[in-house]
């Protein structure tokens, strides 16, 4: 257990490392600085400001430089915000995100499992076919094509909901709803395939002719074993909750992270864009992590060298 935590945190600070140092360079491609601005800002100034943040350095400097702070917890100084460090900026922005975002999970697991379960156990039904359909849009429709729907229908046409703008928690449901679909077509065709799966092993069979009824062999048999697999895909579905958050948050006004993002890649704001990009990942990373060791605590046939017993 011990060799196998220390190899795999070795992993993550190797993966963690490619990130930045891929993400780094690529923004250096990005056209201009975040003081190209000949129209608020003179030549001299401009100058000025990329001499005290080092960007008249060349590339290779800034990077050794950006390393150096980082292993250090140091994120940097936005450029966009006189005086505000990366770190503030995160902390300031982290609780909407992370709001809508454990709401849009739980909408997501739960209503998923429902439709999953459900349509397992009435397989070949009407109930089953709509089902699948509504997995297969909910995976193939970007999740801000249902957040323009919802906004217009429960929004505007219903008057249900607020539209936009952060104004208690009724203006989170429709955010969280729209980033939970993608949560919910996952969980539902994965949970519907691993029961049927799990309806057709010798040990379900054996219960039933040993008279065990039907929903003590849905309930101890099927469906536990059926979650089991399930555990595995919350982690990523969580990060790519949060990752989907960049472009709703944009569109329902939320102060989160997302939108403070894609502000920041407007105005180049290399630290900031960085910052968040660390974090997205090193998160990421983690849950990951997390998610194999729950599973392996889960199933005792996964040892911890990713082996089956």
């Amino acid at each position: 257990m011990k060799q196998y935590l220390i190899q795999r945190i070795g992993y993550m600070l190797l993966t963690l490392f490619v990130v930045v140092t891929i993400t780094f360079f690529l923004m250096q491609l990005l056209p201009g600085t975040p003081f190209t601005n000949p129209e608020k800002l003179t030549e001299q100034q401009m100058l000025i400001l990329n001499a005290k943040y080092g960007l008249d350095q060349p590339v290779g400097i800034q990077y050794i430089r950006y390393l150096g702070n980082l292993v250090q917890g140091d994120l940097g100084y936005s450029f966009q915000n006189a005086g505000r460090t990366v770190s503030s900026i995160i902390s300031d922005r982290i609780g909407p995100s992370a709001f809508i975002g454990l709401q849009a999970l739980i909408f997501g697991a739960i209503i998923g499992l429902v439709l999953g379960i459900v349509s397992a156990l009435k397989h070949n039904s009407i109930f089953d076919y709509g089902s699948v359909t509504l997995a297969v849009l909910g995976m193939s429709i970007p999740s801000f094509v249902f957040a323009a729907l919802l906004q217009y229908y429960v929004g505007v046409k219903l008057e249900w909901l607020p539209v936009a703008l952060w104004e208690g928690y009724s203006s989170t449901i429709l955010p969280s709803f729209a980033l939970s679909v993608t949560v919910i077509a996952t969980v539902a065709r994965f949970i519907r395939s691993e029961m049927l799966e799990v309806l057709g092993q010798d040990y379900v069979v054996t219960a039933r002719a040993k008279g065990v009824t039907e929903k003590q062999v849905i309930v101890k048999h099927v469906i536990r074993n059926a979650l089991i697999p399930v555990v595995t895909m919350l982690g990523p579905l969580a990060v790519a909750i949060m990752t989907g958050t960049l472009v709703i948050e944009k569109i329902f006004a939320v102060p989160g992270l997302g939108e403070q993002f894609t502000l920041s890649i407007l105005v180049l704001d290399y630290s900031v864009i960085m910052g968040i990009s660390i974090f997205y990942s090193a998160l990421f990373i983690f849950v990951v992590f997390l998610v194999d060791i729950i599973y392996g605590f889960l199933d005792p046939r996964i040892n911890y060298k990713g082996e089956s017993a």
